[in-house]
C-alpha cells in the first residue's frame, strides 16, 4: 500500500514539473511505465464490452445484447458505442440517464421488450446525431410529455397498447415517426371509445383533437359537480322551510286548543317578553 501511495505521489510530482519529455523518460522510467499501464486500464474500462453482449468495432462500436433475457439496461456500455441493440429482452423500464454517456450513438433498438414506463430524462445525453430509436412491440400505454427531449431521430412506436389522449397527442406532435410503421401506431384505448382500434395518426389527420375532448370532459365534470352542490343547497333550504312551517302549524294548533283566557295570557306573556 505504501509503495502504491509513493507511486501516486511520483506521478503527481512528474505532472507538475516543467521537465521536457525526453528528460522525463530518463528520470522517471517507472512512473512513465505506470502511466502507460494506467492509460491502458482506463481505455479498457471505457471500451470494454458488457458481459451479456457482443461488441464489434466498425467505425465505432456495435453492441448487440439481443435475446439475452436482460431485465435492465446494462450500466457498463462502451462510451464509443454507435449502434446498440437491446431488443428481444425482458426490460420493463427505461430509467433516467440510462444512455447519458453514449455521445456517439446513432442507432438504439429497444423493440420486443416488456417496457411499461419511461422516466423523464431517460434519453438525456443522447446526441443529435441519433438516426433511429425503436420502441416498437413493448407494453407502453403512455409517456410523460417531455420524455423524448429534443430527439430528432426517426422513432418507431408501433405495436404498443397506447391510450390515446391529450398528452400523447402533444408528445408525438414533436416527434419524427418512422413512416414505415406509423399505421401500426394503434389506439388500444382512448378517451373517446369510438376511436379505439384506429391508427392515431389517421384520427389526428381527420381533425380530431384529444385536448379539446379532454377540456370538454373537464367542463362537463365541473358542471355536474356544481349542479350537485346547487341541488344539495336547494334541498336543504326547502327542508328547512318545510320544517319551520310544520313547527308553526303545530304551535297554532296548540294555541287553538287552549281556552280563550289562557290564549290571552299567552299573548300577554309574549308581549311582555317582547
Amino acid at each position: 500500500m505504501s509503495y502504491f501511495s509513493g507511486w501516486c505521489r511520483d506521478i503527481l510530482t512528474m505532472l507538475q514539473t516543467d521537465m521536457p519529455w525526453p528528460q522525463l523518460k530518463m528520470a522517471h522510467p517507472t512512473v512513465l511505465g505506470g502511466l502507460l499501464l494506467l492509460s491502458s486500464l482506463v481505455q479498457a474500462a471505457t471500451t470494454s464490452c458488457p458481459r451479456s453482449c457482443q461488441c464489434f468495432d466498425k467505425n465505432g462500436k456495435y453492441v448487440r445484447c439481443a435475446g439475452k433475457n436482460l431485465k435492465e439496461i446494462p450500466k457498463d456500455l462502451p462510451a464509443d458505442t454507435v449502434s446498440l441493440h437491446l431488443n428481444s429482452n425482458r426490460i420493463t423500464k427505461i430509467p433516467k440517464n440510462a444512455f447519458k454517456d453514449l455521445n456517439l450513438l446513432k442507432e438504439l433498438d429497444l423493440s420486443k421488450n416488456a417496457i411499461e414506463s419511461i422516466d423523464i430524462g431517460a434519453f438525456k445525453g443522447i446526441p443529435e446525431g441519433l438516426k433511429m430509436l425503436d420502441l416498437s412491440s413493448n407494453q407502453i400505454q403512455s409517456v410523460p410529455k417531455d420524455v423524448f427531449g429534443k430527439i430528432k431521430a426517426k422513432i418507431r412506436l408501433s405495436n404498443n397498447p397506447w391510450h390515446c389522449e391529450c398528452t400523447l397527442q402533444q408528445v408525438i406532435k414533436e416527434l419524427t415517426l418512422d413512416p414505415e410503421t406509423v399505421n401500426d401506431f394503434i389506439c388500444q384505448s382512448s378517451v373517446q371509445e369510438e376511436y379505439t382500434g384506429q391508427p392515431l395518426i389517421q384520427i389526428l389527420n381527420s381533425g380530431i383533437n384529444f385536448c379539446n375532448i379532454h377540456q370538454k370532459t373537464t367542463d362537463v365534470a365541473m358542471f355536474i359537480t356544481m349542479f350537485g352542490w346547487f341541488t344539495m343547497v336547494i334541498s336543504y333550504i326547502v327542508y328547512y322551510v318545510r320544517q319551520n312551517q310544520e313547527d308553526a302549524r303545530r304551535h297554532l294548533e296548540y294555541l287553538k286548543s287552549l281556552p280563550s283566557t289562557q290564549i290571552t295570557k299567552e299573548f300577554d306573556t309574549i308581549s311582555t317578553v317582547l
